[in-house]
């Protein structure tokens, strides 16, 4: 999928912004705080019904707006390169809102969606930001987020299982936390949480053994002096037994405590150099290049098993990058033919760096509005 126009409503300090002929590359530029990140932040809005910075919903609506409003056109294939006439693919109209309660209200195709996973179906994002270090240096749940999202997008079951795992647990716990447990009650939780955890897991695991290969080969034309790299799976539980098996062996521990101690929820992915944790033993320029290995790894899974592109969001890519590693990663881009957009404060950072014969769609931003910018 890739987006070939954007209107953008009171998300901070974008007010009313139109872009129209989006491109294969689009460059936003300009000083600090001018809303060049923000405009990252709507098309994230725009694919997840929420911003990938985290913050409340209130912080993302302008102060003297009710809601943000974030509409695009997607089409299937990529969009044509800058001067290229035509349309490409058919184009579906989708649109999100979000109010200063909460609520959010999705259209795709002009109809009314429940969920955000229809949302994220019609426009995979990957999002290479200062937030995505937290993949190395943060908790458990946020590698298995990008796990998921990888699961997701190449299996069509997983999030079915997701949705009834999520269910069992929350279920379960709630048994486990009452104090008079009715054992039939909570043998049948149990045994639908052994279920759907086992094939959660499953799922994990098979995209896994496809990820790994494919993140080492990328990262070898990265960084090839980071050899000793290696990513290592944990399931949540004792690889000895059986999902089944550790519900049953810890079932005194989760009755005395409250809760399911082992499952798919604790599973974790540890990025590993030499042995080490790659979090306490790379330099923050070392860090972003294994975070652009994992995203870049997950796009290029994604298309060569024939489930489209998605779109990449790149805020600064030239902070913490040197020239010839910035080249290294716009390289891989331009090679996987994804959607990018990407922030920087002067055009020529990424002008430098991206591979000759393509040519870039230009945006200035100053003071949230953003103009189409052509070099004289």
């Amino acid at each position: 999928m890739a987006l070939t126009q954007l209107q953008i409503s009171n998300v901070r300090n974008l007010l009313q912004v139109r872009l129209q002929g989006l491109k294969g590359v689009n460059v936003f530029f300009g000083c600090n705080g001018s809303g060049k990140t923000s405009v990252l932040e709507s098309i994230h809005l725009l694919g997840m019904a929420r911003s990938f910075r985290g913050s409340s919903v209130k912080s993302l609506i302008n102060h003297e707006s009710p809601s943000c409003t974030v509409f695009g056109t997607t089409v299937l294939d990529s969009p044509p390169s800058v001067g290229e006439e035509g349309a490409v693919g058919v184009g579906t109209p989708v649109g999100v809102q979000r109010n200063r309660s909460g609520e959010a209200q999705i259209k795709i195709g002009g109809k009314a969606v429940r969920t955000v996973a229809e949302l994220a179906e019609q426009l995979p994002l990957q999002v290479i930001t200062a937030e995505s270090f937290g993949l190395l240096t943060g908790a458990p749940g946020a590698r298995r987020q990008y796990l998921d999202w990888g699961v997701f997008h190449v299996e069509h079951q997983f999030f079915g299982q997701w949705q009834r795992f999520q269910r069992s647990i929350k279920q379960r716990n709630n048994l486990l936390r009452r104090g008079k447990i009715s054992d039939q009650e909570l043998t049948a939780w149990t045994r639908d949480l052994a279920q759907t955890g086992t094939a959660i897991s499953e799922y994990r695991k098979g995209y896994f053994q496809i990820l790994a290969p494919c993140f080492k080969e990328i990262m070898a034309r990265l960084a090839p002096s980071l050899g000793a790299l290696e990513l290592r799976y944990q399931q949540g539980w004792d690889r000895r037994l059986s999902y089944s098996e550790a519900l049953t062996q810890g079932f005194i521990a989760d009755t005395e405590q409250g809760y399911t101690h082992s499952g798919p929820q604790r599973a974790d992915i540890r990025v590993m150099s030499g042995g080490h944790l790659a979090a306490e033993t790379l330099s923050r320029g070392q860090q972003k290049l294994v975070v652009c290995g994992l995203k870049l790894a997950q796009g290029r899974l994604m298309a060569q098993l024939g489930r489209g592109k998605c779109t990449y969001l790149i805020d600064d890519l030239p902070s913490e990058l040197d020239n010839a590693h910035s080249l290294l990663v716009c390289e891989l881009l331009a090679s996987m033919e994804a959607q990018v957009f990407i922030t920087c404060i002067d055009q020529r950072e990424i002008r430098s760096v991206w591979p000759d014969g393509e040519e870039l769609a230009m945006f200035h931003v100053e003071q949230g509005v953003v103009r189409r910018y052509f070099e004289e």
